[in-house]
């Protein structure tokens, strides 16, 4: 019997519904298999694990789909040879660390800590905050860090790097670089976009030609001001965050074609452009268009 998962509800193609973190207990999960854990629905819970002869940190990580650093910081392990049979370690729903408020304690401080973008602790569905607005914090509450790294340890595997983006440019597809900057943030399940970095705030272009059908600060609200167009072969694509729009709803626009500027409005921790491209409804990998 595998561990319990929490339900959830997709529907909205631009936002999903999602629940708030909580943890099983060993019991729970006492006797998952060793295999990978795949669900249809991500875990947001943390999960306590109770150890079983023959396993290795390596082994429960890969089962549990997180690395093996994220359990050897999340237990205090010295080494990952540290573990025996009938240990109860826990198990985080997604590679990085745990943090615990403290007074003083800002998402920019603590991504700071933890070698983080801020927007990656925001976009973490299962974080919350005191003011969704300021991304206030309260003391004592803890917060998912994906891909954090504790402070003063070096990753026993490298964390993934994403390249700097030179400029707009000709993907391998139909669709342009829609802006300048750098990769913040990457596409995941939970991050179903890629965001654009750029402190200039340069233009935003349209990645393709096609129908402007959204162009304002619209449900769902959390995108700031943003522009969704239909590019009538059964893509669309979505800029967010944007400071200003120069294209409103029913407008025809070719690609390259300047449609706003770079901003921070909405769920955003600074500026950048928060960037989708979705086939038949299916959110895509940008990367795999731009290249």
């Amino acid at each position: 019997m595998g561990p319990t998962l929490i339900e959830e509800s997709f529907s909205n193609p631009w936002g999903e519904k999602i629940t708030p973190l909580s943890v099983l207990s060993a019991a729970d999960v006492q006797d998952v298999e060793t295999s990978t854990l795949v669900s249809a629905k991500p875990r947001s819970e943390i999960i306590e694990y109770r150890v079983r002869p023959g396993d290795t940190v390596s082994t429960i990580a890969e089962k549990f789909g997180v690395s093996v650093d994220t359990i050897r910081w999340e237990n205090d392990l010295k080494s990952v040879k540290d573990i025996k049979p009938d240990q109860v370690l826990r198990i985080l729903p997604v590679t990085g660390v745990l943090h615990k408020v403290r007074h003083g304690d800002t998402i920019y401080s603590i991504a700071k800590k933890y070698q983080v973008d801020p927007q990656a602790i925001v976009d973490w569905p299962y974080n919350s905050f005191a003011n969704d607005e300021t991304f206030a914090l309260a003391v004592g509450q803890e917060l998912i860090i994906p891909d954090g790294v504790k402070p003063k340890e070096v990753p026993t595997a490298p964390r993934p790097q994403y390249a700097q983006i030179p400029g707009a440019g000709v993907g391998t597809g139909q669709f342009v670089w829609p802006t300048a900057g750098h990769i913040s943030q990457g596409f995941s399940w939970y991050h179903k976009a890629i965001d654009i970095a750029n402190k200039n705030a340069p233009d935003i272009l349209a990645a393709d030609g096609g129908t402007v059908v959204i162009a304002g600060w619209v449900a769902p609200t959390a995108y700031g001001n943003h522009i969704v167009i239909d590019h009538g072969n059964g893509f669309a694509t979505l800029y967010a965050h944007l400071s200003q729009l120069y294209v409103s709803a029913g407008q025809k626009v070719v690609k390259g074609q300047a449609i706003g500027k770079m901003g921070t409005t909405g769920r955003s921790t600074g500026i950048h452009l928060h960037f989708e491209i979705r086939q038949n409804g299916v959110a895509q990998n940008p990367l795999n268009f731009l290249k």
